[in-house]
């Protein structure tokens, strides 16, 4: 099953435990019960965790994460407490470190939909449907949908792939009015995110979240609010395409993974996805490019100069 191609052994931290390793991030608690998040510049493709970093990836996720839950905070609180480094850490977890509250985490991938491209094109070409949600035909790869759509899908395990499920699934998992909730919020955030993003050229294809309940503060109604986590609106978790190169029928310019995805696909990798070996190391000029499209990405998203 794939997975990590060489797991790294977490890092300990005096008055720190570790909880998880991720596909980027690793997870601690705090003495404080606050969880404490370290965006490392692994990257993955294909169910695999690659071997090859890329350097400052972490760095660009958690400034550029920091800087969309800034513009999204009158939409949905977020579980940003601060970015102070834990005393005694490594230095190199200064600029990629998040102490955020420990929230109870609705088990669902939030996935909003404003084009076509990816699992739910797969979906439409074989049904014109996703996650149940009936399109239009004569869609294409890259089509821009009537309207933005809320596609959720399960998480899964690192080397597992996440499930698209249809809306009656979710609420039959996490109760109607949770499902109505992340419907609601995840279709806000998008909204706003693929506005602010179109004043800057780039079009917001589709993006996933990551909500929890904090069960430590109540909401107007009394109940406790439902909260963004994790990352957000980064190339990890979104599709990012120009907007002057747009053109449906094809695979579009991006600045997410699909650049190390359509290497590790083409004949100078030598790899087969389909098979049981890892896959290889990215070339210089690979990581390169891509540590390149991550700063690019932030430099237009936020109008500020990488430094």
């Amino acid at each position: 099953m794939p997975g990590f191609v060489d797991k790294p052994e977490p890092v300990q931290v005096p008055g720190l435990t570790h909880l998880h390793t991720g596909k980027v991030r690793d997870l601690y608690r705090n003495d404080a019960g606050e969880l404490v998040m370290v965006a490392s510049d692994r990257t993955s493709a294909y169910d695999w965790v690659l071997p090859t970093l890329i350097p400052d990836k972490g760095k660009v996720l958690t400034r550029l994460s920091l800087w969309w839950f800034d513009q999204l905070s009158d939409l949905v609180p977020n579980h940003v407490i601060s970015t102070d480094v834990p005393a005694g850490a490594p230095a190199d977890w200064a600029g990629r470190t998040m102490v955020c509250r420990s929230l109870r985490m609705v088990p669902v991938e939030a996935v909003a939909r404003g084009y076509l491209a990816g699992s739910g094109l797969v979906e439409y070409e074989h049904s014109r449907t996703v996650c149940g949600i009936a399109l239009p035909e004569g869609l294409v790869d890259g089509s821009e949908l009537p309207a933005p759509i809320f596609t959720p899908a399960t998480k899964a395990a690192v080397g597992e792939h996440d499930e698209n499920v249809a809306y009656e699934e979710v609420a039959h998992q996490v109760g109607a009015e949770t499902a109505a909730a992340l419907r609601q919020s995840t279709l806000a955030v998008y909204s706003r995110a693929r506005d602010i993003a179109a004043g800057r050229g780039l079009i917001l294809a589709d993006t996933k979240f990551e909500f929890g309940y904090d069960d430590g503060a109540v909401t107007d109604g009394g109940g406790a609010p439902l909260v963004l986590a994790d990352e957000v609106l980064t190339p990890d978790s979104s599709r990012y395409w120009p907007a002057d190169a747009w053109e449906p029928g094809h695979a579009q310019p991006a600045y997410d993974k699909q650049f190390i995805r359509d290497w590790l696909t083409s004949p100078a990798s030598g790899w087969d996805r389909h098979g049981e070996l890892p896959p290889p190391e990215l070339p210089q000029e690979i990581v390169d490019q891509s540590r390149a499209r991550y700063f690019e990405a932030y430099e237009r998203l936020t109008g500020l100069p990488w430094s």
